[in-house]
């Protein structure tokens, strides 16, 4: 690993400051950059750590919101008394030590395609806050490893609206733990969200066909006449592009057998 500087503020106007500076990068809880730095595929000259900053920390419940803050790592939301679908989400990522580092704001900004949050802040229709705006979780993802994020900017919090029901399934890699395919359904009063995670080459999206199928009858047989197009799916050694189409299929119909 190269030399670099290391900052802690204590304020998100500080740590702002620090990122406005030449290869400047934010630090969350480290689980990707880290490696990368260690790799050499990442080489950033100043590292700014996120997680000193206690206005970004923990998790609040107001009326039918959930807001966590940007640097609260996965193992405090996995313990708090949020909606079910978010907390078995959150305490599936990874493992003890990924829980106890690892932080929501981290996982967003990266928007690594196999990612677990994700799913989740598209399949509640989250909003990411940052230090300076709001954003529709529809219009943040952008692709794989892209979000709608400026350079310098900070993830603050996540607000979640709670379902009525929800659920997440994930058929995981063994040895990373990442989702070779993860499915998150959210029910509202008036509409179901599904977000898939893990088989998509655009990474985390939702199936809309699956949402208005569950709309008019939340139940796994509501699946039963659709098939989810295999192009554009991701395809290694780990499965085809038929078999992650076909599992996001299986998992909906389990996530929804498992809300309801």
């Amino acid at each position: 690993m190269h030399n670099f500087e290391f900052l802690k503020p204590s304020t998100v106007k500080d740590a702002v400051a620090a990122l406005d500076t030449e290869d400047a990068q934010a630090l969350g809880g480290g689980q990707t950059l880290i490696p990368a730095m260690k790799q050499r595929l990442a080489a950033p000259k100043k590292l700014v750590s996120l997680g000193g900053i206690a206005d970004l920390q923990g998790v609040k419940i107001s009326g039918e919101v959930v807001s966590v803050g940007g640097s609260t790592i996965h193992a405090e939301v996995a313990a708090a008394n949020v909606f079910s679908g978010l907390k078995l989400l959150a305490g599936g990522i990874g493992d003890p030590a990924v829980r106890n580092r690892g932080t929501i704001g981290g996982s967003l900004a990266n928007n690594d395609p196999a990612a677990c949050y994700p799913a989740a802040a598209l399949g509640t229709g989250a909003t990411i806050i940052t230090n300076t705006r709001k954003i529709a979780a529809d219009d943040y993802f952008q692709g794989m490893f892209t979000t709608a994020l400026h350079e310098g900017e900070i993830i603050t919090s996540v607000t979640m609206p709670v379902p009525e029901v929800s659920n997440y399934q994930k058929f995981e890699q063994p040895a990373s733990r990442f989702a070779l395919v993860g499915v998150f359904v959210a029910k509202y009063a008036d509409w179901v969200r599904v977000a898939v995670t893990g088989a998509s080459e655009d990474g985390v999206f939702r199936w809309s066909e699956a949402e208005a199928a569950f709309s008019a009858s939340f139940s796994a047989d509501a699946l039963s006449d659709l098939s989810l197009d295999a192009c554009g799916m991701i395809e290694d050694l780990h499965g085809s592009k038929a078999y992650r189409a076909n599992l996001v299929k299986v998992l909906a119909g389990r996530a929804v057998s498992a809300a309801s």
